[in-house]
């Protein structure tokens, strides 16, 4: 779920505090530019429903100052 409350069904599991693009897939690290649009997944809850449970992942937008601390650190 994004800030503004749009959501998106992805078929992969996300991990919190991962940095992931507009269609919530994961950014590798480092970063190869901070002109991009980037989510940190914040929180995950999952719901049982009929069909089976349903995992939500909440979106938090990350800024370009966050960014460049995040291109600039290395694993």
């Amino acid at each position: 779920m994004f800030p503004e409350g749009d959501r998106q069904e992805i078929a992969h599991g996300l991990a919190v505090n991962q940095l992931v693009d507009l269609n919530g897939y994961p950014l590798s690290l480092p970063l190869t530019s901070t002109r991009q649009i980037a989510y940190r997944v914040r929180r995950k809850s999952t719901a049982c429903e009929r069909n089976g449970d349903v995992v939500s992942y909440f979106l938090e937008l990350v800024g370009r100052p966050e960014l460049e601390e995040e291109k600039s650190w290395s694993p």
